[in-house]
């Protein structure tokens, strides 16, 4: 009952090719900024590089992979070992996980010093995450754009995600829609976003 209560809740955004749901007050905003202020301090952030036309260059935010042992995620050519859960990340993991009626066992988690930082079109398709991947993200911090399109040339749909607001993507999302986080100078404050996710190729150490 509870888990129907919270779908019902939920505002949905898309239901063609995928589904994208929107809980805009998944966190009340005193216990989100809070939230924000702890893992902004206290998690293992990292400064990632990738190769581009021939290029090293440094990603333009900071990330860390949390999860359970050997939920290990590969992308933008680079490995993952998951870091142990930290206590407030597990507790926000199983509050994600009770209003979503999903199950995750990791969370990549990045953080966008501000506006200057952000994230190119993509689709979290990697076959670690199965054929439908589902995904949680969690916004903390600065409000900023989340921008949506169909394939590669459908118009674009920008979600506006405040501080404490929950996006749910699942379905055949991924296979059809790309999504972005646009950079934008508008954005001066740091923003922290939580992706849960389901590793579903476990590796033994």
């Amino acid at each position: 009952m509870m888990l129907e209560a919270a779908l019902v809740n939920a505002e949905i955004l898309l239901e063609d090719a995928g589904e994208l749901l929107l809980w805009r007050d998944f966190l009340a905003p005193e216990r989100a900024w809070r939230l924000f202020e702890i893992l902004h301090a206290g998690l293992d952030w990292e400064q990632e590089h990738y190769t581009l036309y021939g290029r090293r260059v440094a990603a333009p935010r900071l990330s860390a992979w949390y999860g359970d042992p050997g939920a290990v995620y590969a992308y933008s050519g680079l490995v993952h070992r998951p870091r142990p859960w930290p206590e407030p990340m597990q507790e926000l993991k199983m509050a994600v996980e009770d209003c979503t009626g999903r199950e995750f066992n990791g969370v990549l988690a990045n953080l966008y010093r501000d506006g200057g930082d952000g994230m190119g079109w993509h689709a979290d398709d990697e076959p670690e995450l199965g054929e439908n991947p589902v995904i949680a993200s969690l916004s903390l911090g600065a409000e900023r754009v989340f921008r949506v399109r169909k394939g590669k040339r459908g118009k674009s749909i920008d979600i506006l995600l405040p501080c404490g607001s929950l996006l749910l993507m699942e379905g055949a999302f991924q296979h059809h829609w790309q999504h972005c986080l646009p950079k934008t100078r508008r954005v001066t404050a740091p923003r922290i976003n939580l992706t849960f996710r389901r590793i579903v190729r476990l590796q033994n150490d």
